[in-house]
């Protein structure tokens, strides 16, 4: 679609022949993306990434002589993930909330903080994607909304004591395991949440993801491997990216750590 309106913008005309992708083609097509259709770097990248596998079978057909992409090259950012430390995580379950819709969006999330699930999985869920699994216990077993990769997610005593709250809910039934709002009136009464909890980080549905791959599962030694394959990930690499966060984060630890001993080196030299 986005190639599509490119090509009418700057062409005048609604098709060009493939012969006529060439470098120029492509960075304009990028600066396109950036400046007419407000697309984020690593987002005009991606949309560029994919135009790239088409051209590159045309290539692999013969239809093109050359490939224009031969002197492209479309490096990511390394974004920083929020997330939420285990005391923030703690700090909401214990906070009472008189209002019950915030409590509920309260429930929802603190309930995807331990499953990793995205709010388009925690939507969708239902009694039939929840199963006894090899160790006895209960697990959720469901194909990603995303990537239809096969989640399989242990639930936590956490998880388990919320979907045991809302049993008898009115929305409650044998399609719909947890009474999820919309998603615009979820992250609205998230904004709400980390103001009456006084949490000073922008909490999304997709945060609590971020949380459970770092605060509640790697910070807390489970294989990196096994994270991977709870989130639904296509590949270990996207699940690294949850490691450099956590490194970075001992990294600030440790630099406030070196500080504070510097001061007492100095003190003790100046005592001397």
């Amino acid at each position: 679609m986005h190639v599509e309106n490119y090509i009418k913008k700057e062409f005048k005309t609604s098709d060009i022949p493939v012969e006529e992708v060439d470098h120029k083609f492509i960075s304009g097509f990028e600066y396109y993306l950036k400046t007419e259709r407000k697309c984020g770097h690593n987002s005009a990248i991606k949309y560029i990434t994919n135009f790239k596998k088409i051209i590159r079978i045309a290539f692999a057909n013969e239809w093109i002589k050359k490939d224009p992409f031969s002197n492209w090259k479309g490096t990511l950012k390394i974004v920083d993930r929020e997330f939420l430390s285990k005391e923030e995580i703690q700090l909401m379950i214990e906070k009472d909330l008189d209002n019950i819709r915030l409590d509920l969006v309260k429930d929802i999330f603190i309930f995807c903080c331990y499953t990793g699930l995205s709010y388009a999985d925690v939507k969708k869920l239902s009694e039939n994607d929840v199963v006894i699994g090899i160790d006895g216990n209960r697990w959720i077993k469901t194909n990603r909304t995303k990537t239809k990769v096969r989640s399989s997610i242990p639930i936590l005593p956490t998880a388990e004591a919320i979907i045991e709250k809302y049993v008898e809910h009115p929305d409650v039934n044998t399609k719909r395991l947890l009474p999820v709002l919309s998603n615009q009136k979820m992250n609205a009464y998230l904004k709400e949440i980390a103001d009456l909890c006084g949490i000073h980080k922008n909490l999304t549905f997709h945060l609590a993801r971020h949380t459970f791959a770092t605060t509640v599962t790697l910070s807390n030694g489970v294989p990196i491997e096994s994270v991977s394959k709870i989130l639904g990930h296509k590949n270990l690499h996207t699940t690294q990216h949850y490691a450099k966060i956590l490194d970075r984060k001992v990294s600030d630890d440790m630099a406030v750590l070196r500080e504070k001993m510097e001061m007492m080196q100095k003190q003790n030299q100046v005592s001397k």
